[in-house]
């Protein structure tokens, strides 16, 4: 049991580094964004800057913490009697449904991330801030299920999430509309 406490906690530590990449990124993303629409000379310095820590971020931070989570994830469900019993329960099969979103969303990163390095924007700044709701959305849904255990319950805390999102994108929209019309 203590070792599987060991494998639990490098876990964790793993899936909150993975998630604190997730979110930087696409923070990172947005800047490159509203970069481009800077004048040419702040372009250039700005782009090449957002590049370098875009790759220093993802490939020695994210990618890793992404590997080194799934892989004690697997140690922990297929190696451990607590894991087989886990295995065998509704709330970690939805669990584990969420899981494949967040690598679906991560490879989806990824593709975004190869474009931006070849400085191209296909997105504004707006898609990348909703963007980056969706890994908060997947992250609250797998917290409540492994608390709760329970493969029902998480829809109150993802409903919950998603209506904070949408009220954080209005007080956006609404502070947008607001800091334009100062600037004119």
């Amino acid at each position: 049991m203590e070792l599987y406490n060991y494998i639990k906690s490098l876990h964790l530590i793993f899936v909150i580094t993975w998630f604190a990449g997730l979110f930087y990124i696409v923070r990172l993303f947005v800047y490159h964004a509203e970069a481009k629409q800077k004048p040419q000379l702040e372009q250039d310095i700005l782009i090449k800057q957002y590049q370098l820590m875009q790759y220093r971020l993802w490939y020695i931070i994210t990618w890793p913490s992404a590997i080194l989570a799934s892989i004690f994830a697997f140690w922990m469900l297929f190696f451990t009697e607590v894991g087989k019993v886990w295995l065998a329960q509704p709330w970690m099969h939805v669990k584990l449904a969420f899981v494949f979103l967040l690598y679906l969303y991560h490879l989806k990163c990824h593709q975004i991330f190869k474009q931006l390095q070849n400085n191209e924007v296909k997105h504004s700044p707006g898609f990348f801030r909703l963007w980056n709701e969706g890994a908060t959305i997947i992250l609250f849904a797998v917290v409540f299920l492994v608390i709760l255990k329970n493969a029902i319950n998480w829809i109150f805390g993802v409903v919950g999430i998603i209506a904070f999102s949408i009220l954080l994108m209005l007080g956006y929209k609404l502070y947008k509309k607001i800091r334009e019309k100062n600037n004119s």
